[in-house]
């Protein structure tokens, strides 16, 4: 996901502009030779209490960036609780045993960061940067909330108000409905269909609940610490087994990963109403492979090609040729078991049915048309370049390796996925959007005016059903 975050940037820049074809001058010089991201020397170990640690000395410029992974996220969360890892990600640096809220953040401060928790699929990830000079105090305050959270009951009371009002923000956000549904819809009564947490949920979770989600979680032997910064290997590993060995596992097994998605969504149009709405939501989603699968790569630069880039089919086609909408495009998502294309486009109502119906053409084309030397080339430079600009920041290069790690992948992977990427040919895009893209694969969501869209879409022929 990360991947794609500068497109959407681009997106939303470009959205601002009139839509206008590019016109780029005749005499470019042609592309460069590929150069896929080096992959960083990466010293591995695991402490005595179960918790793997990965560390990257890049020594010179004067700082640090931790990331501590913890399995275990939404797709995790207790039947009737779901979503409440969001809550327990809002609480669980807001004191311990032996700092309160204000000096958890003020010495964390002090080392010149701040202290970033997030909640996600999968995981609960938390992550800070500080000055190298300050290692001691950071690791210090970093290593008290991993294993001494305590979850003050003024502090989850405010969280609980906090979270209920980002809800009610979400719920009048037609971009979150629409996701919501369309998770719904891919995996039924799978864990990962959780987006986010009810208000239901939120109002009756307790201090001693969070307290034990906590007890349980978080635990050395289901965590990675990720060290990327100015520090020599053996010093760091010092440190770390200094504050993070006393850590210890509870003696039940840990919980396993989600289970598998085991039924395939029903090709169908669900609705969710948005009385008096101006434009709909689309939403068209489908499965694809994993970060593990020996085809990632190739759906990947298929996606690319199809609508994950500004210049894609999909963006040249409804964007700068008919004008429905300013900002179409298709994001991939990989989760621990579970992987989603998802085409999102916002468009005025009188051009419901013919947005719809673009899409499924261009995925279909994706599916029957081999791309042409030059979105080939496109797309492999886009993909690779993107992965070497976004981890040129050792923030993100902490953050990738705990992806790779949640995911049961080894670092090396980091500098490995570029060079599979640049390796890619034609027939293995063939075959890829072959397997995955036929539009007859696909799950749609709308989400504006319901007699709108039922009207604009029936001429399609594919089932229309409530919100799922």
């Amino acid at each position: 996901m990360r991947k794609l975050a500068i497109v959407v940037s681009a997106l939303a820049l470009a959205s601002s502009l009139p839509a206008q074809k590019a016109q780029l001058p005749r005499d470019l010089p042609p592309y460069g030779p590929e150069t896929p991201l080096r992959a960083p020397e990466v010293k591995t170990a695991k402490l005595e209490n179960g918790l793997t640690v990965w560390l990257i000395s890049e020594p010179g410029f004067p700082k640090i960036a931790l990331s501590l992974a913890i399995k275990g996220g939404y797709a995790s969360d207790p039947s009737d609780a779901p979503g409440i890892s969001d809550l327990l990600a809002r609480t669980v640096n807001q004191g311990t045993r032996t700092r309160n809220a204000r000096q958890i953040a003020q010495d964390i401060q002090a080392a010149g960061g701040a202290l970033n928790v997030n909640s996600g699929k999968d995981s609960i990830n938390m992550s800070t940067s500080f000055l190298s000079s300050r290692t001691g105090k950071a690791l210090a305050v970093f290593s008290d909330v991993a294993q001494n959270s305590s979850f003050p009951a003024d502090e989850v009371a405010l969280a609980k108000r906090n979270e209920i009002e980002d809800l009610k923000q979400r719920e009048a956000n037609p971009s979150f409905l629409a996701s919501r549904a369309m998770s719904k819809a891919l995996f039924g009564d799978n864990p990962y269909h959780v987006v986010a947490p009810t208000e239901a949920v939120v109002t009756a979770a307790t201090p001693d609940q969070l307290r034990a989600l906590y007890n349980a979680r978080f635990r050395p032997d289901q965590a990675l610490l990720v060290a990327v910064g100015d520090f020599e290997n053996d010093n760091m590993l010092a440190a770390i087994k200094s504050d993070f060995g006393p850590w210890k596992a509870p003696g039940d097994a840990p919980a396993g990963p989600p289970p598998a998605v085991s039924s395939t969504p029903q090709h169908a149009i669900y609705i969710v109403p948005r009385p008096g709405s101006v434009q709909t939501t689309l939403n068209v989603g489908f499965f694809g492979p994993l970060r593990s699968d020996p085809d990632y790569e190739a759906a990947l630069v298929a996606n690319a090609i199809y609508g994950g880039t500004f210049g894609s089919r999909l963006v040249t086609n409804i964007r700068e040729d008919k004008g429905y909408t300013y900002s179409p495009g298709s994001g991939y998502s990989t989760q621990r078991s579970a992987a989603t294309l998802i085409t999102r486009a916002d468009v005025r109502n009188a051009v419901t049915g013919p947005t719809l119906n673009e899409i499924i053409y261009e995925l279909n084309r994706m599916a029957t048309t081999s791309p042409t030397k030059d979105e080939l080339q496109q797309a492999e430079h886009f993909l690779v370049g993107i992965e070497a600009i976004q981890l040129q920041a050792r923030e993100e290069v902490a953050n990738e390796m705990a992806n790779l790690w949640l995911k049961g992948l080894p670092p090396d992977e980091i500098g490995i996925y570029g060079r599979k990427v640049a390796a890619i040919t034609p027939g293995e895009v063939d075959a890829a959007a072959r397997k995955y893209f036929p539009a007859a694969r696909t799950t749609i969501v709308a989400v504006g005016e319901e007699k709108v869209i039922r009207d604009a879409l029936a001429p399609f022929g594919i089932p229309i059903q409530p919100t799922p």
